[in-house]
């Protein structure tokens, strides 16, 4: 059964159980719910709850798990001679997943039945042909033991569907049956209603951290096998960075402070151009604009955000740098030799960063009490020193947490240095020359025919885990500001 149509059926007995709930509950009270110890909407949602979460909790567990017990399954039935020099055993498993990945779309089209996918053999049949004119392009042909792994992969996968189906659909019904059988006038159904909410509400709320530490560990694990292939003194130390994929160890130089520079000198300059502007744009807005204007210039403020990064990267690319270079080239002041520069990239990163600083500080600022304004008037201070001596000290520890926002966007983005700043890794002070970024290095290591055995690919991992522990770091900091200042205005 198709994996949507179960999670209807599941709705569909969630839905009955609710109408069964919430009539047993009112026949048990003789038709009167003021008899009922809950509101009749909490019986039916009783029985709907156990219907669905553990069925839910099942099913995902099941999709989580059966990938793993097949390919076990299926690579203890490969035999070593289909690892060929050259290859690996992740290699053939992805030939055994994408032959039978193609013999599911044969069958789905009706270029064969199920028993002749089940049946097919290399020795009568090109399957790499067959299944070819179907649309799935195979790399090499099949050999008899590959096609022997995809066919199991194929039978053990439909096995497990089924079985899934069955268990999934008995655990529903039979969460829903016990429920409207406790459904009576004196159970408790809000409460174990609340009860189940607020589960769910816990669940939610841990998401956000099991996801950082499902990151924090995928970096750090790579992070240490690259470290037993590297030094981690050259390569927080080094000031060289010239990765070679023709060698290992000492063919690369793969220090970190280029990258580090780099990093930090674009996003100080797009800080320079976003924090004034922003701010600036969010005490007119909140302060002295009409409501009217900030009708009409809000929203449009706004949409700098929702540009994609790399229409940005274009407009580095292809306006603000010829536009500098004009400005500052060999042929008016000589500074700039071409359009990829830390101040192409910075600049419209800067902008880009506007609305996030903006638009968070015109919220925050909105947020100070009008009793603080009132009180400063009151006390015979004009308009403009209300701001400066009131409002900005009230909304400063919000404005910091608006600014970090902004830091970290703008460390994390890589379109815009990619196309704006250029790929040249170098310390350097002058914000005219080409320079990089540890998200584009990343994304450069990661890219291609790279081993992941090898420290030039591996580095991708340690750049990742030394920027999340520079941002980590940076939020701790901004975290102190934001309660040292907090605690004047409680």
């Amino acid at each position: 059964m198709p994996f949507t149509w179960l999670v209807l059926i599941i709705l569909a007995i969630a839905a009955v159980g609710f109408v069964i709930g919430r009539s047993r509950a009112l026949q048990s009270a003789g038709g009167d719910s003021r008899d009922l110890h809950s509101l009749p909407i909490y019986y039916g949602s009783h029985v709907a709850m156990w219907a669905v979460v553990p069925a839910a909790a099942v099913l995902i567990v099941w999709l989580l798990a059966q990938p793993f017990f097949v390919n076990s399954r299926v690579l203890a039935t490969l035999p070593d001679s289909v690892v060929t020099e050259g290859s690996s055993i992740g290699l053939v498993m992805s030939d055994v997943r994408r032959v039978a990945d193609g013999l599911d779309v044969a069958v789905a089209q009706g270029a064969m039945t199920r028993d002749e996918a089940a049946a097919i053999s290399s020795e009568t049949t090109d399957v790499r042909e067959s299944l070819g004119q179907v649309g799935v392009a195979l790399g090499s042909d099949v050999s008899a033991e590959v096609l022997g792994g995809a066919q199991l992969y194929r039978t053990l996968n439909a096995t497990g569907s089924l079985i899934m189906t069955v268990v999934v659909l008995v655990i529903a019904l039979g969460g829903a049956g016990w429920a409207v059988s406790r459904s009576d006038a004196n159970f408790r159904a809000r409460n174990t209603v609340e009860r189940g909410i607020l589960a769910l509400l816990i669940c939610a709320a841990s998401i956000a951290v099991l996801t950082t530490i499902g990151i924090l560990f995928a970096l750090l694990f790579n992070t240490i096998e690259f470290f037993r292939l590297y030094p981690a003194a050259d390569f927080f130390f080094g000031t060289k960075w010239a990765p070679s994929f023709s060698g290992r160890g000492g063919a690369s130089d793969l220090g970190v402070l280029p990258l580090l520079w780099g990093t930090f000198y674009i996003s100080i300059i797009a800080l320079l151009v976003a924090v004034p502007i922003g701010l600036f744009s969010a005490i007119y807005l909140s302060e002295y604009a009409s409501p009217r204007v900030r009708g009409i210039a809000k929203p449009l403020i706004e949409i700098l955000a929702g540009i994609p990064t790399i229409v940005y990267g274009l407009f580095a690319l292809l306006t603000v740098g010829p536009l500098l270079v004009s400005m500052f080239g060999k042929d008016t002041v000589g500074w700039m030799q071409g359009g990829t520069a830390v101040m192409t990239a910075g600049l419209v990163m800067g902008i880009m960063l506007i609305p996030f600083v903006s638009s968070l500080s015109d919220d925050i600022i909105n947020a100070v009490p009008q009793a603080m304004r009132d009180g400063s008037y009151g006390l015979g201070a004009t308009q403009s020193e209300t701001i400066r001596q009131v409002i900005l000290p009230a909304a400063l520890p919000g404005i910091v947490g608006a600014i970090l926002l902004a830091a970290s966007r703008a460390i994390g983005e890589t379109m815009i240095v990619v196309l704006g700043a250029g790929a040249a890794a170098r310390l350097s002070l002058n914000p005219f020359e080409a320079m990089t970024t540890i998200t584009a290095k990343i994304v450069s290591q990661l890219t291609g025919d790279a081993d992941f055995a090898s420290p030039e690919a591996l580095v991708a991992f340690a750049l990742g885990m030394t920027l999340f522990v520079l941002t980590l770091g940076l939020n701790v900091f901004a975290l102190y500001i934001v309660r040292k200042y907090r605690e004047q205005y409680d």
